[in-house]
């Protein structure tokens, strides 16, 4: 019987090892994983920022917009003289889009 005590004891030894082999690779997979998820929640606050100043972006974009629409209603409501100028900046915007829609695609050629 003192045999089988001498093994018993070593068998309770290789599963001890074996329990702590496999608390220790528990371990580093937790470590792991809780690193992941900070990674994940800090990349998550950093989009949410950059989505609140989009946002804000947005807001004094459309305040610009509805400026210049106001301003241009009111150009073309008003008399002649106006209205000639308004032709003549509409007619250059087309040409210089055509002018430089022209040289765009000479450049990629």
């Amino acid at each position: 019987m003192a045999d089988w005590d001498r093994g018993h004891g070593s068998v309770e030894n290789m599963l001890d090892a074996e329990n702590r082999r496999m608390a220790e690779n528990l371990a580093t997979k937790v470590s792991r994983l809780k690193s992941l998820a900070y990674d994940i929640d800090r990349e998550a606050e950093d989009q949410n920022d950059y989505l609140d100043n989009m946002d804000s972006n947005f807001l004094s974009a459309t305040g610009l917009l509805t400026g210049s629409v106001k301003r241009f209603s009111t150009m073309v409501r008003s008399g002649k003289d106006h209205r000639r100028l308004l032709c003549y900046v509409s007619g250059g915007l087309i040409l210089g889009f055509f002018l430089l829609y022209y040289l765009v695609s000479r450049i990629q050629s």
